[in-house]
């Protein structure tokens, strides 16, 4: 009696072989980034060039928020696409991004508020601050998805 044994190796690419994951930009919390950073871009240069603030102050603090977040999104979203998170496991990314989304969405939130309400009729000051409200709700977006990935109900292996 004969036998045959047919012998098939795979070569599979795991994540860790690329330098990008450009798929990251495709995923919902890619996608929420790139909104929220587009944005708070718009926000801060709105405010920008605006002429003739009625209030300096105000929107002194609206360009430093905006500025500050659209800084700290950009260095979020490039550690994911570069995979810098997997090199430094002694933090922990998801704990870092919700604390960062639960101060920036109240200080957006403020900030935005504050614009709406100092802005006098000038229309590039109004769209600052719709656009400030806009980065608001999708930093809360964010804020719950990285709660329910952070602090929600972790399944275990272990039987009960």
């Amino acid at each position: 009696m004969s036998h045959t044994v047919i012998t098939t190796t795979t070569t599979t690419r795991t994540h860790g072989d690329r330098l990008l994951d450009l798929g990251y930009t495709r995923t919902i919390p890619g996608l929420l980034k790139i909104g929220q950073m587009v944005a708070l871009l718009v926000a801060f240069l709105c405010v920008r060039c605006a002429r003739g603030w009625p209030s300096w102050a105000a929107f002194q603090y609206f360009e430093v928020v905006s500025l500050w977040f659209l800084i700290a999104l950009l260095v979020f979203f490039l550690m994911h696409v570069f995979r810098l998170q997997e090199k430094m496991p002694c933090i922990n990314w998801p704990l870092t991004e919700f604390f960062h989304y639960s101060v920036g969405s109240v200080l957006v939130l403020i900030a935005a508020i504050v614009a709406a309400v100092k802005s006098a009729g000038v229309s590039a000051l109004v769209v600052a601050s719709v656009f400030g409200f806009i980065a608001t709700f999708l930093m809360a977006v964010s804020l719950w998805s990285t709660y329910s990935v952070t602090c929600g109900v972790h399944q275990t292996g272990a039987a009960v």
